[in-house]
């Protein structure tokens, strides 16, 4: 048993955490057809629930996952595991059927039913069902009310709901101004550019995947890899003063992580050529800037011409600019989070004279 909590702590480091996360995203897309049976889907589950079952017997994690805040937070996981795996299963199974030549399922006539009785005693049904779970919870869960406010005595780690642990998250590797702000606001406008930029009409209103695959997998890398992992580990693998502990591990509050966060400009100049630090900003900086520029601005029109020359003839430049200036902006925070849990890079471009960095 030891062995067993041993691995779920190793797994649980963060950038093994991540790297498996891509890497079972990645499989399931791979090999969806295997993945979209019942026994692999159920199974998952079930293997889920023996996991926390068998959590449950530990102190440490009990602790946990017991908490008020973090009861949803299970829930979350095991839905999330659900309906990525149906979605895979009803997209396999409509490829299967437009393959053969009749056409998605949602298409069919027999799928359809009459919104009155059917539809309405449905949802009554799921109503009141969803009534006496809210009433039992609010009766055997304590509501997570703390002390009032007090400046002299601040929990920790102080975490923010469970909806902006992501973004709790990204303050960690970038700026308040860019993850609390450039951001967050590039996601907005992100989702609403996408009905304007993705004009295929495939996939409306039906589940599919081989008519889509590039697209689903940016949306699942995007939600599942980079928002709700994001919240389970600020849920369960953040602790006191904000380290990493693992799912089995004591949350000591005087647990030391000695690290030492360096910028791009200290690697290239100290560390590379070693020499000190040059006084002005635009040449200390200038090797950050000039990778933020072509990231930004050189690496699109490359793509254009190689790797997305596809997309690119197809979306048109406008389109295909701003889809590809928002994909990039996606990676930036994956890429920024394994150079800091692999590199302790801290930032790439750091002008404290102007308080600007990234």
């Amino acid at each position: 048993m030891g062995f067993l909590k041993g691995l779920a702590n190793s797994i649980a480091d963060p950038r093994l955490f991540f790297l498996l996360a891509v890497g079972a995203l990645l499989l399931a897309v791979w090999k969806r057809e295997t993945v979209a049976s019942n026994g692999v889907g159920y199974g998952l589950l079930g293997f889920l629930g023996l996991f926390f079952l068998f959590g449950t017997f530990d102190a440490n994690f009990r602790l946990i996952v017991t908490k008020p805040d973090n009861v949803p937070i299970v829930g979350l996981i095991f839905l999330l595991l659900f309906f990525v795996w149906y979605s895979i299963r009803e997209g396999v199974l409509n490829d299967r059927r437009i393959a053969a030549g009749n056409g998605p399922i949602e298409k069919a006539e027999s799928d359809r039913v009459w919104v009155w009785p059917d539809l309405v005693y449905t949802e009554l049904i799921s109503l009141i069902l969803c009534s006496v779970v809210l009433i039992v919870w609010s009766i055997f869960l304590k509501a997570p009310l703390e002390q009032p406010a007090n400046p002299a005595n601040t929990p920790n780690p102080s975490k923010a709901p469970w909806y902006f642990l992501g973004l709790q998250e990204m303050l960690v590797y970038f700026d308040p101004w860019l993850a609390g702000v450039v951001l967050p606001s590039l996601i907005i406008v992100g989702l609403i550019c996408i009905p304007y930029i993705d004009k295929n009409p495939k996939g409306n209103g039906y589940y599919t995947f081989v008519e889509r695959k590039a697209e689903i997998t940016i949306f699942l890398f995007g939600f599942a890899v980079l928002w709700a992992s994001l919240i389970v580990l600020g849920t369960f693998l953040r602790g006191p003063n904000w380290n990493f502990f693992g799912p089995f591990e004591f949350w000591d509050i005087h647990k030391l992580a000695a690290l030492t966060n360096v910028d791009l400009s200290e690697y290239i100049w100290v560390r590379g050529l070693r020499t000190g630090l040059p006084q002005q900003w635009y040449i200390r900086e200038i090797f950050g800037i000039l990778l933020v520029l072509f990231y930004v601005f050189a690496l699109p029109v490359i793509l254009a011409k190689g790797l997305f020359k596809t997309y690119y003839e197809k979306l048109g430049a406008p389109r295909y600019y701003v889809a590809t200036f928002l994909f990039l902006m996606m990676m930036s925070l994956p890429m920024k989070m394994l150079a800091r849990w692999i590199f302790n890079l801290k930032y790439i471009v750091h002008i404290s004279e102007f308080f600007f960095n990234i």
